[in-house]
């Protein structure tokens, strides 16, 4: 009996982010390490604050995922992650990330038409706490970029939660909203009419990694017309995106 109280307290004391990974091995979960590393991140990134750090200077991972469906919440399930750093307006190629996850359900035929990923593809990948580990692992403390971020902020949230009982911490801009900021009345503010209006090359879209490398070439045209406003800070960004 006493064992089991221990055992419950130190249970306790992990999911509230108090144990180390050696104590949440003793736990006997199989992903423990991976899963104490993802707290960790998340619990750091509280510490960190970015509003005062010059557009000009900001370093950041724009990403994408790619998914069974809509929604994370009725059974579907993230099927490939991809991101590429932008360090100071530069999009650094050599430092980008791209994997498959095996979603461990069937991904529908509309969206391997979609996405060209087939379950064939993701038999053999890595489960979603490994390559979500490498993705954290990735982004470290950047800010984060995203094209109409609210879906995959809504999956990479669910992935958190359901894998590590945390929410993201790290703060994401949406280049639709800045879109809607600098570009006001567009008829249309989907990445592929934007990249076309801005003379950006669409290579492979609904690929995570190449939807980023996209979206990384869309931020760097918008980041210089925010700059030449004499937006100076991320701070100052959020303070003009505030009342747009």
């Amino acid at each position: 009996m006493k064992e089991q109280k221990g055992v419950g307290r130190m249970w306790s004391l992990y999911k509230m982010g108090g144990v180390t990974p050696a104590i949440a091995s003793m736990l006997g979960s199989p992903n423990a390490q991976q899963m104490a590393f993802i707290r960790n991140a998340n619990r750091e990134q509280r510490k960190q604050s970015m509003l005062d750090i010059p557009l000009k200077e900001l370093e950041i991972v724009v990403f994408d995922l790619e998914t069974t469906g809509f929604n994370p919440n009725n059974g579907d399930e993230i099927i490939s992650f991809g991101a590429v750093v932008v360090r100071g307006g530069e999009i650094i190629e050599d430092e980008s990330f791209y994997s498959l996850v095996n979603p461990k359900r069937v991904i529908p035929k509309a969206i391997v038409e979609l996405t060209g990923i087939t379950n064939e593809m993701v038999r053999e990948a890595p489960d979603l706490m490994k390559v979500l580990h490498d993705f954290m692992a990735f982004v470290g403390r950047r800010l984060l970029v995203a094209h109409a971020s609210g879906h995959d902020k809504q999956f990479l949230n669910a992935a958190l939660w359901r894998t590590s009982k945390v929410n993201l911490n790290h703060r994401v801009l949406d280049t639709m909203m800045i879109a809607k900021w600098l570009e006001p009345g567009l008829e249309n503010y989907s990445l592929d009419d934007l990249l076309m209006k801005h003379g950006i090359p669409i290579t492979e879209r609904h690929h995570a990694l190449e939807d980023s490398l996209m979206t990384a070439q869309l931020w760097h045209v918008y980041l210089r017309r925010i700059v030449e406003r004499n937006i100076v800070t991320l701070g100052d960004m959020y303070a003009y995106l505030s009342k747009h």
